[in-house]
């Protein structure tokens, strides 16, 4: 018959051994590469690997964020504005979120509409064009 608290133990522990055959000094290898050697033409050091491939990004426009800033800016002043869709029609009321694609325009006694960019023409604050409507 088997031992029925030692089913799981497949073989002996193994014998403790001496620390003289336990340690053992080994040397790490390391493969001796060749160092790389870049031309240095004249004076002038050599490009690094980031300097020669270049902007990570071939012709993209410097971002000045005006947008944002101009956005920002009629958000907190809660200026009355216009906005001309491209066909023709024009929303009144003023700022109440922006992001990359759409605004939220909130008006007085309407709901409020989300407006896509692709979709505006132009925009202007409500008194600039002279008739002043709301």
């Amino acid at each position: 018959m088997r031992d029925p608290g030692n089913s799981a133990a497949v073989g002996r522990a193994p014998e403790p051994t001496t620390e003289a055959e336990e340690f053992v000094n080994r040397k790490l290898i390391r493969p001796s590469l060749p160092l790389q050697r870049r031309p240095e033409t004249g004076g002038e050091p050599a490009l690094t690997s980031a300097e020669q491939r270049g902007p990570k990004r071939g012709n993209v426009t410097e971002q000045t964020h005006a947008e944002a800033f101009y956005f920002q800016k009629q958000i907190q002043a809660r200026t009355p504005m216009v906005v001309v869709l491209k066909d023709g029609e024009e929303i009144h009321g003023y700022i109440d979120w922006y992001d990359r694609n759409c605004i939220k325009l909130v008006r007085g006694g309407h709901p409020n509409v989300l407006i896509y960019k692709q979709s505006i023409r132009y925009l202007f604050k409500a008194g600039e064009n002279g008739n002043g409507r709301r």
